[in-house]
């Protein structure tokens, strides 16, 4: 595989836009009375659905203490519940039952001005974004997983 050129600078400012993102992730949390890994941990059961404390901690990067702490945190907030596994009775899943009430609202200003940005893009720009974002989410979970392993070795 070849490596193309990158323009000059593009990798400060991919930098810059994931500090960005970061900033804007922890900001949104703050102004939910959240804390950042709990916001992250509630988009992570909003995208992919019930599962177990162990796979919400494997997506979250927490080990099992800290992650029956959010878990209860969570939960005692109304926003998710423990509930039995349809597939195993004894084992437990976390559902999302609930958002925070103001997260729409704290979030609909990023949203807003991303949607106006998106709309300057051509179909086929687009479609290179979307790709983009689909193919880096992929890369940066399994490097995310070697990480994880390497370091329990």
């Amino acid at each position: 595989m070849s490596m193309r050129v990158m323009p000059s600078g593009a990798g400060e400012a991919y930098r810059r836009y994931i500090s960005a993102v970061m900033l804007h992730g922890h900001a949104s949390a703050r102004a939910c009375a959240l804390g950042a890994t709990d916001l992250y941990a509630l988009n992570v059961l909003d995208l992919a659905g019930p599962m177990t404390p162990g796979e919400l901690g494997a997506r979250t990067g927490l080990t099992t203490g800290p992650t029956t702490r959010l878990i209860d945190r969570l939960e005692a907030a109304g926003y998710v519940r423990r509930a039995p596994s349809p597939e195993d009775r004894r084992k437990v899943i976390v559902e999302p039952v609930g958002k925070p009430a103001g997260l729409d609202e704290v979030m609909a200003p990023a949203r807003q001005q991303i949607g106006e940005l998106l709309s300057g893009y051509t179909p086929q720009q687009l479609e290179v974004l979307f790709d983009y974002f689909t193919r880096a989410t992929e890369a940066y979970r399994t490097a995310a997983e070697q990480l994880r392993d390497s370091s329990t070795d």
